[in-house]
């Protein structure tokens, strides 16, 4: 060990120079520093260059993982692991292991990051498919599914967001994620690549997030980033990495109806997803595949552990990625910034007499009744949020009941004849309506829907799920109703007017 540690603290460094994909591991907290530069032709890791700042550990074992790198395959480079970068050394001390791990976590980003740039060009290999794996037991017993149909697996993951503030234990996209994906990923014998999609995802989803909540809407973010961000890059990824098809843990399933593929409804209503995944072309779905949409979550877990899957028993996160640890509140506080900081507003009956005060308008959501702190003699819920000025009108439940909802931004799969029902929120149940009109397939700006039967809480900002039967036909987002366009109607319940907001 001692001679092989000499043979690389001796190698000069080599100057990130002429290698376009880096990847960097390590910081203040341990005080080592770790950069790994690559040069991807086709399907090889031609050149690999790097830097070092801190313990002798360190140093060897970047020297050592950039010499295994550099003209490998580029799926052989993704199988390495810290064990085999200190047994290239001779092994280490457990705390010289330190300096492998961040040297191999610099090459897999150096690796992700050729392959998200275009570098990476594989030739399409028959059988082979690409995984997301987020390192969750829904991921792994769908790699764990395909392999068992012979198929060549490839893992990918994404990082998202990165945050101290945030628990990485409890999210699926975060720096902590990624190192449980990959060591997820090479326990099961496959080459594993990590896509940064942390700038794409906070302009394409965490700053509207915030935007949506500073105008007064609720937002899904999971739904835009599953149709704008989290499957264009896999795919992509996937193409690049020689493989047709992607697979995901997603509780959905994919059908043609005659004129091409369809997002379709899950076999397990308690765990379906399509709600989640309804903003993906039609086109995007001709690639994908879903393993568990036949299959109810006992059934998964069951097969995890006949497999001895190291996440058999992982709970699930219920949070949204990003906010993991912090909540909605406290992502809103920590990120928000100027348009989104505490500004004590009033919170108004109907007819605009003031019963209270909050401390912001987009803490709250319609349908809310907890956290208002305002006394009546029957429980008050949210019907609206005004704001501009501000404002949160409340009044009792009777009057959250909508019968027609204004939809935005709406992409129909199939001409508007086509839709029978709509999911209003995730989990909900779907009730039956009908689009005014009859609009043709395409994009609309503006839709109205007259609902079968009321409903309580449609809250604008969230996405409204088009069905015939268990087919997803498109989606729209429910469009915001000022407060004065909403008056009661027979037996108490409200009617969203159609009069453009």
């Amino acid at each position: 060990m001692v001679g092989e540690l000499e043979t690389h603290l001796t190698q000069a460094q080599r100057p990130l120079t002429d290698a376009p994909h880096t990847g960097a591991a390590g910081g203040s907290a341990c005080g080592d520093m770790v950069r790994i530069a690559l040069r991807v032709e086709g399907e090889r890791v031609t050149a690999a260059e790097f830097e070092v700042e801190g313990c002798a550990a360190a140093r060897a074992a970047t020297g050592a993982v950039t010499e295994l790198a550099e003209g490998a395959p580029l799926l052989e480079a993704a199988r390495l692991t810290a064990h085999e970068v200190a047994e290239a050394l001779g092994g280490l001390t457990p705390a010289g292991r330190h300096g492998a791990e961040l040297a191999a976590d610099a090459l897999h980003r150096a690796l992700g990051a050729a392959v998200r740039d275009g570098a990476a060009a594989a030739a399409p290999r028959e059988g082979r498919v690409a995984v997301a794996l987020s390192g969750g037991v829904d991921s792994a017993v769908a790699a764990h599914l395909l392999r068992t149909e012979g198929r060549d697996v490839v893992a990918v993951t994404l990082e998202l967001w990165a945050d101290p503030a945030t628990d990485g234990g409890r999210s699926c996209c975060s720096p902590a994620a990624v190192l449980g994906a990959r060591a997820l990923a090479h326990s099961m014998g496959l080459p594993h690549f990590t896509l940064d999609m942390r700038e794409a995802f906070r302009a394409e989803v965490v700053d509207p997030f915030l935007d949506a909540h500073a105008a007064g809407s609720t937002p899904n973010p999971c739904v835009r980033c599953n149709g704008l961000v989290r499957f264009d890059a896999m795919l992509d990824a996937a193409a690049a990495l020689g493989a047709g098809e992607l697979a995901t843990g997603h509780y959905a399933r994919v059908r043609d109806d005659g004129d091409g593929p369809l997002l379709r409804a899950a076999d397990s209503a308690e765990k379906d997803q399509s709600y989640m995944l309804a903003r993906l072309a039609p086109e995007r779905l001709a690639r994908l595949r879903f393993p568990l949409g036949e299959l109810a979550k006992p059934h998964v877990r069951d097969l995890a552990r006949a497999a001895a899957l190291p996440v058999a028993e992982r709970r699930e996160s219920q949070d949204l990625c990003f906010v993991a640890g912090l909540g909605p509140r406290g992502f809103l506080r920590r990120h928000g910034g100027s348009r989104l900081s505490e500004r004590p507003g009033e919170i108004v009956d109907r007819a605009g007499r003031s019963v209270g005060r909050h401390d912001g308008q987009h803490l709250f959501t319609v349908g809310q009744r907890r956290g208002l702190g305002v006394a009546a003699a029957e429980p008050l819920f949210v019907l609206a949020k005004d704001a501009p000025r501000n404002r949160v009108v409340v009044g009792p439940r009777d009057e959250l009941a909508a019968t027609r909802v204004s939809v935005e931004n709406a992409r129909l799969h199939r001409p508007g004849g086509r839709v029978r029902a709509v999911k209003l929120r995730y989990q909900a149940k779907a009730v039956g309506c009908r689009i005014g009109g009859n609009p043709p397939a395409g994009e609309h700006a503006r839709l109205e829907l007259s609902l079968d039967q009321p409903v309580d809480a449609v809250a604008p900002g969230q996405t409204a799920v088009l069905l015939d039967g268990d087919l997803v036909v498109g989606e729209a987002t429910i469009a915001k109703a000022p407060a004065e366009e909403r008056s009661p109607s027979a037996g108490g319940a409200t009617t969203a007017s159609s009069r453009p907001s």
